[in-house]
């Protein structure tokens, strides 16, 4: 199967989504891209692992990243893909094969770009963080990842999604004494004390502030609870689990630091944290971007690799095909509409 950037954009599309990446298997596209961007003049590129990477140096006053995945999540019986009316069908469509076939058009087309351009085809992002390939570029060639601003062409139904929201999980676990459900008294039923966490966590009125123009909307949640070991046993241990999805005004510790004043007296247990992203909108290659793409910004409900390149320095917002509520489903689709509203806003903003 070969890649052509300079034919038709749905062609392309549909060339890349049938080339099945499933996290680890990502080398044949890896290597069609390269065999794609190799011979461009105005290009250089470098191949890291199964990551391609590829930059113009023309002395440009500043230097924008373009990011994306290659990976999917595993296939249900989903490809190769298939088209109904201007939707285009199949894994990796939605998260985020869009969004590779328009990077791969562009970085082509964009002999004489207006900035300086880093582009950067991916691979590991829908497995544990330390499998991504942008964790061992950030750690080991850092310069690759350094710009001014970047994209990452995650899937935003072709709009604007700022920064990106932090993430924390943790435990909060309450003790009693355990008893012979007949004789409960001579116990101490550690499920019951939960209904303080519980309660706290329920009438908790999670903050909407605003960062760079956008407002992001907290939530702090219970997300499981498990306690007991027979149902003739009075509990002498509960575990709730919560999660924290914070706006990038916060640090991880301030994030930490807010959660143990909401639960003050219990002893909080941090399993995972990831900082979020600022979007930088106001930085002079955000403006410009945003006068390209047009329509409001809105800001980034979860987590994406923006967080990435914010720890660097780099304010980066989210902008690609695709309704982010599709991505993953075993029916995930692409509209026709949003491949070419994104590619051509690139076009705009960087030719």
């Amino acid at each position: 199967m070969t890649l052509d950037p300079r034919g038709d954009l749905v062609a392309l599309f549909r060339a890349i989504v049938d080339i099945e990446s499933v996290s680890g298997n990502e080398r044949e596209l890896a290597d069609q891209i390269e065999q794609v961007l190799r011979p461009c003049g105005h290009l250089s590129v470098l191949r890291d692992g199964d990551t391609v990477i590829a930059r113009t140096d023309s002395g440009r006053a500043e230097r924008i990243v373009i990011a994306g995945h290659l990976d999917t999540v595993p296939l249900a019986g989903n490809l190769p893909s298939w088209v109904e009316g201007d939707l285009v069908y199949g894994r990796g469509t939605c998260d985020m094969k869009g969004g590779v076939a328009v990077m791969l058009a562009a970085a082509v087309a964009l002999e004489t770009p207006s900035s300086d351009l880093t582009w950067i085809f991916y691979d590991h992002e829908e497995v544990e963080s330390a499998a991504n390939s942008l964790t061992r570029i950030a750690a080991t060639r850092p310069e690759l990842l350094a710009a001014d601003f970047a994209v990452l062409m995650e899937p935003t139904s072709a709009r604007v999604e700022g920064g990106c929201q932090g993430t924390l999980r943790f435990t909060v676990t309450t003790t009693g004494r355990a008893a012979h459900s007949a004789r409960a008294w001579t116990g101490h039923n550690a499920i019951h004390d939960a209904v303080d966490v519980l309660a706290r966590l329920r009438d908790h009125q999670p903050e909407q502030p605003v960062v760079d123009g956008l407002r992001y909307h907290e939530g702090l949640n219970a997300v499981g609870i498990e306690g007991g070991i027979a149902g003739n046993v009075i509990p002498d241990r509960c575990t709730i689990s919560v999660n924290y999805r914070f706006a990038p005004h916060r640090s991880v510790e301030q994030a930490q630091d807010y959660c143990r004043q909401v639960l003050d007296g219990y002893q909080l247990s941090f399993t995972d944290a990831a900082a979020g992203a600022r979007p930088g909108l106001d930085r002079p290659a955000a403006a410009a971007f945003l006068a390209a793409v047009g329509g409001e910004p809105s800001a980034k409900f979860g987590w994406t690799d923006v967080a990435r390149f914010s720890a660097l320095g780099v304010p980066a917002v989210n902008f690609g095909p695709g309704n982010p509520e599709k991505a993953h489903a075993d029916d995930e689709f692409c509209p026709v509409g949003d491949l070419f509203a994104c590619r051509d806003a690139v076009l705009r903003w960087l030719g």
